[in-house]
């Protein structure tokens, strides 16, 4: 099962999406993250957060919607619900959800409380994460109504 980590920027959050689903999915699924308007660069805070995770962040870019290398059987839309941000669409025949999560890279304060709004993202994202892939993911693969229910409860997981 192929997954999109989709939101703006494709800098911060589907990064972190992307890296973190992959160093914990289990043979056969993959994520891969992509933004409507990609920033053109990975947040160097994000790649540092996943270095202090020891998650790798190979192959992560900032990259558009249309540069995908796979088509997507999942599209979860992970920006937050801050005013006037956009959350892109993705058009065609996939499950959605939606995993709303703050940018940290609109964060401001001192570089404790910049690096706090990375890890709360980070957390949130991983723990949504984790909970998807603690279903019976073998079973759900083969039934859309029942994954699209887990994908959407999975939105409500907090860290």
């Amino acid at each position: 099962m192929n997954v999109l980590m989709l939101c703006t920027g494709n800098s911060c959050r589907s990064i972190l999406a992307e890296a973190t689903f992959n160093h914990l999915a289990p043979a056969g699924w993959r994520a891969v993250s992509a933004g409507s308007k990609p920033a053109g660069y990975v947040h160097p805070r994000s790649l540092a957060l996943l270095a202090r995770e020891g998650i790798s962040s190979e192959g992560c870019h900032s990259k558009s919607w249309d540069e995908l290398p796979v088509t997507p059987d999942i599209v979860i839309t992970v920006c937050g619900n801050a005013a006037g941000e956009a959350c892109p669409a993705w058009l065609g025949p996939v499950l959605r959800t939606h995993w709303g999560v703050e940018d940290p890279a609109h964060a401001t304060g001192t570089d404790a409380e910049i690096d706090t709004a990375f890890m709360t993202a980070y957390r949130i994202l991983r723990a949504r994460i984790e909970a998807l892939l603690a279903l019976p993911l073998d079973t759900l693969k083969h039934d859309r109504t029942a994954l699209q229910a887990a994908l959407d409860e999975c939105a409500g997981v907090m860290a």
